[in-house]
């Protein structure tokens, strides 16, 4: 019975933060969206597995796994500063963090500063958290500090030797996804469990392959994405982008990530041509991100498993 009543104040405190992020964002004047979650192009990613649906036993359409697409189309069509709260779906993502279908809350803002989308993320992170203070590190140092590493200079031998010097046993294949992915490996094992201990960590500046749908730039001697992730307790809770807006480019990256899936045995995926087609238009100048409400709500409720603070997990929806 204890458990019970535990579980209904939680769901009733969840419908609560539902409504506090949209009273965050309408006082922000950030006016609510409802992109389709069924869509006829995919979001290209290397890394991430899409849902497909069947459609009159004849069109195959996908669970969509962010927003984003449908998001910065309604951008380039004129739409101002604009959020979605959505169902999201990850295919064989199903662990005490995470959930094959999840819920999160993204954001665009035009004409905006990186640091302004920073600062505001961490804003929405606070409604569900507390006034945390916040401090930030770039990808390069904080692999320096927590994994005496710089990835600039290591060679994909270097990394192998480091896993296996720290008794990490890389998973089968990861050497066919090349250098990012051994870093990815680092950073999720070595780095990330020293991530926001007792405040926020923006993590900043990643290597520029891993920029994704993020502008990229030189400092120094190295090619970044402006690009940002927020910690707290060791777990990822934000995604953030300065946007790109060059169709050349993000067709370009879209095909490396398909590549890839290739090599790695994973179906290709379309293109999502009609995204393309409206950053050829003309796509303003923009930050967006996304955040996990799940995980927000974990660690709110100082919850050990994303079950906890769902209606109904994978298992038993």
């Amino acid at each position: 019975m204890a458990a019970q009543l535990n579980r209904v104040k939680i769901l009733r405190d969840r419908a609560y933060m539902l409504a506090q992020a949209r009273e965050f964002f309408a006082k922000q004047q950030i006016l609510e969206v409802d992109c389709p979650i069924l869509t006829q192009g995919a979001s290209v990613d290397a890394n991430i597995d899409l849902i497909p649906a069947r459609y009159a036993n004849l069109e195959i359409r996908y669970m969509h796994s962010s927003p984003e697409y449908g998001m910065k189309r309604l951008l380039a069509e004129g739409m101002s500063d604009i959020y979605q709260l959505s169902h999201v779906f990850r295919d064989a993502e199903f662990s005490c963090k995470h959930n094959p279908e999840f819920m999160m809350a993204e954001w665009y803002r035009l004409g905006v500063s990186y640091e302004f989308m920073i600062a505001e993320a961490l804003d929405f992170v606070r409604l569900f958290l507390g006034p945390l203070p916040a401090y930030t590190i770039s990808y390069r140092e904080a692999l320096q500090e927590y994994a005496n590493l710089d990835y600039v200079k290591a060679s994909i031998p270097d990394l192998i030797e480091y896993l296996q010097n720290r008794g990490i046993q890389p998973y089968v294949q990861i050497e066919k996804e090349g250098k990012d992915a051994l870093l990815n490996l680092i950073l999720a094992m070595v780095v990330e469990p020293q991530l926001g201990k007792d405040k926020l960590c923006v993590l900043t500046d990643y290597p520029a392959t891993q920029a994704a749908l993020a502008q990229t730039k030189w400092q120094n001697d190295e090619q970044i994405a402006e690009r940002f992730e927020i910690y707290y307790a060791g777990l990822e809770l934000a995604n953030g982008y300065h946007e790109l807006g060059d169709v050349g480019e993000q067709r370009k990256r879209l095909m490396e990530a398909n590549q890839i899936r290739d090599s790695l045995g994973k179906n290709q995926l379309p293109i999502d041509e009609a995204f393309l087609e409206a950053l050829k238009k003309g796509f303003p100048d923009a930050c967006g991100v996304a955040i996990g409400f799940d995980r927000l709500m974990m660690l709110r409720h100082q919850a050990s498993t994303i079950a906890e603070v769902i209606p109904f997990a994978w298992a038993t929806a």
